[in-house]
């Protein structure tokens, strides 16, 4: 999915549609992709001459590529209720693609629990296990 398919079941928008295109793997999980241009908004000030991707926009990129699973569009939205055992391996700069693999461990209900990692090339940048509320609109 391209950011534009993208739009269709996410209801982020720019500047906060984090993830460039997504996939739905056959094994039930989402590879999402976002290449940091070095222009965007959360790089300003987060480090000047050494800009690096906070670490909660990295967990929000994690998020939405969960989202394309849950496929909530205009009937649904979705929000994190919880992160936990959260580490940032390594740093992501301008000029990285970082590629989230992300899949639903437990769904009770409204809420559903995911584990995710970020990738740049072979790189585990950052991890994390999250639970996420879908309520209807």
């Amino acid at each position: 999915m391209n950011r534009e398919e993208l739009k269709a079941i996410l209801p982020h928008r720019e500047p906060m549609l984090l993830i460039d295109e997504a996939v739905r793997n056959d094994d039930g999980s989402a590879t999402g992709y976002y290449t940091v241009q070095g222009d965007e908004f959360f790089l300003q000030g987060h480090f000047p001459g050494n800009p690096i991707v906070p670490g909660v926009i990295q967990l929000e990129m994690m998020a939405q590529t969960c989202g394309v699973l849950m496929s909530a569009g205009g009937t649904a939205q979705t929000f994190y209720t919880g992160i936990d055992k959260v580490r940032f391996r390594e740093k992501v700069t301008p000029g990285d693609t970082v590629r989230f693999q992300c899949r639903i461990t437990k769904s009770k209900g409204p809420f559903h629990f995911a584990e995710g990692k970020g990738y740049v090339g072979e790189k585990l940048c950052v991890q994390a296990e999250f639970s996420i509320a879908v309520i209807a609109t």
